[in-house]
């Protein structure tokens, strides 16, 4: 799909309209709403749907298809950067009425970085295709990680600072409490920054390792650098107000990990049989029906089968509350009698 130059000035232009609204309509730290959040994330997907629907007037059915089919992958693998950013509010006891704003800039930090992880990936498949082979055996070994993470019941909870965020707090030093919704203030002649900006850049530079596995799953779903930033982009838009509207129901998505693992996998074995035809030799390649059918039937069987063992894990504590509190009283029968 050839993008002239206005045609990426006008997206980028547009994208920054929609965010800049986003701001001033919720520009007042509060805390928000599962009314709000629901809108917002409808407000989100709408749109997206919308440009997919532009995509497929203007663009053609391949390109309309690789976008949803990498919007959707984006948005999965998206809920997944959920369970760090509620651990990262907690490590830094971030206040719920300043949530929303720390989201929505560690969001905007998180989109600058990949749309430069987005362009140099570009570059190089331009002029290497054997890159294909890379990124496809990285996503298989993402995929069996994942697993391996899933069964042995390690949800992250280690999570620690990256360098970039030490070296930062080192440099200008950090307040002992929040300010508001200020980055940052002075302190004894020296300006050092706010708890605010440091839990800001921390959700925007966790979420480029989460990138090192959506981009390449994203460049095996379409090589246009068109749409890989523009489904990035309204993937991520949503993900604030996803985020408190998904709320508890994060933690009965416990199969997700197996449902992302199946879907990279996937696209790692699609990438791998890409870069084998681009070497001349003669294997099927997976087209994007088949992609975007297989992404969003292990998406619906994974949410479907994560509820009903949720369910069944919360009866069975209920059951084993009842039986425990019935054997008290037995006990304390039998000690009166």
């Amino acid at each position: 799909m050839e993008v002239s130059v206005t045609l990426w000035v006008l997206t980028v232009v547009g994208l920054i309209v929609l965010i800049g609204a986003d701001f001033f309509i919720g520009r007042k730290p509060h805390d928000v709403s599962i009314k709000e959040a629901g809108i917002w994330t409808i407000v989100w997907i709408v749109l997206a749907a919308l440009f997919g629907v532009g995509l497929l007037i203007f663009g053609g059915g391949q390109q309309a298809g690789e976008f949803f089919a990498g919007y959707i992958t984006e948005k999965s693998l998206s809920v997944d950067n959920l369970f760090v950013f509620v651990l990262i509010m907690a490590k830094f006891s971030v206040p719920s009425q300043y949530q929303q704003r720390v989201l929505l800039i560690g969001v905007l930090i998180a989109l600058v970085l990949r749309a430069i992880f987005i362009a140099a990936g570009a570059a190089i498949i331009a002029n290497f295709s054997w890159v294909f082979y890379i990124f496809g055996a990285f996503l298989i070994y993402t995929a069996w990680k994942l697993i391996q993470e899933a069964r042995s019941g390690d949800d992250d909870e280690d999570w620690e600072e990256n360098r970039l965020l030490k070296a930062a707090e080192r440099r200008f030093g950090v307040a002992d409490r929040y300010h508001g919704t200020k980055l940052f203030i002075e302190k004894n002649g020296k300006k050092i920054m706010t708890p605010m900006l440091v839990v800001m850049l921390a959700i925007g530079t966790t979420d480029l390792l989460f990138a090192l596995d959506s981009i390449p799953a994203i460049f095996g779903l379409t090589q246009d650098p068109y749409i890989v930033f523009t489904a990035n982009a309204f993937a991520l838009m949503g993900l604030r107000q996803l985020y408190f509207l998904l709320g508890g129901l994060l933690r009965k998505l416990v199969h997700l990990s197996y449902g992302l693992s199946v879907i990279l996998g996937f696209i790692g074995v699609k990438l791998v049989l890409h870069a084998l035809h681009e070497s001349g030799v003669h294997v099927p390649e997976i087209s994007i029906p088949v992609s975007l059918g297989v992404i969003c039937a292990v998406l619906v069987v994974t949410t479907i089968t994560s509820l009903y063992a949720s369910r069944k894990q919360a009866e069975a504590e209920k059951a084993g509350a009842v039986t425990g509190s019935g054997g008290e009283d037995d006990s304390r029968k039998d000690s009166e009698s």
